[in-house]
């Protein structure tokens, strides 16, 4: 279990409290597919994500960023317990749609990214540093059924 002080849960709530839940997802989303092409084939039913234009103008994309953030808000509601909420995602991920779990923790550099570009200098390091924690807790939990 992760310890989480209550800096860090305030850092973690507040930034979320502010956040475009579709926008911020589809920034994040269209980010790794574009800075990470390889990605991409995760995504082959999307239709054209060929390029940065394309993707970025992906209704499906968006969609799906919007997915991945509404999950995320599940985690932080249970900061305590990650790793359960996110046990059937794992299982999907891993058994299903056999998705590299190291493209968990590239979408959570690149959700960090687009964070740190809407808040700005409000983004600290120690925010961020928190995100970091936050992105590592839940990437671990959605890596837990390759293990």
């Amino acid at each position: 279990m992760v310890h989480w002080t209550d800096e860090e849960r305030q850092a973690i709530t507040s930034i979320w409290a502010e956040v475009n839940v579709e926008e911020t997802g589809h920034q994040a989303l269209t980010r790794v597919l574009v800075v990470y092409p390889w990605t991409q084939r995760y995504f082959s039913t999307f239709g054209n994500v060929s390029n940065a234009t394309a993707i970025a103008g992906n209704p499906k994309v968006r969609a799906h960023g919007k997915t991945v953030l509404v999950a995320l808000g599940d985690a932080i509601k249970n900061l305590d317990n990650v790793k359960a909420t996110y046990a059937k995602l794992s299982e999907l991920h891993s058994e299903k749609l056999h998705v590299d779990p190291e493209n968990f923790k590239l979408l959570g550099e690149t959700l960090i990214i687009s964070l740190a570009a809407q808040f700005g200098a409000a983004f600290t390091p120690d925010i961020q540093a928190t995100w970091q924690k936050l992105m590592a807790v839940v990437t671990a939990a959605l890596s837990k059924q390759y293990y």
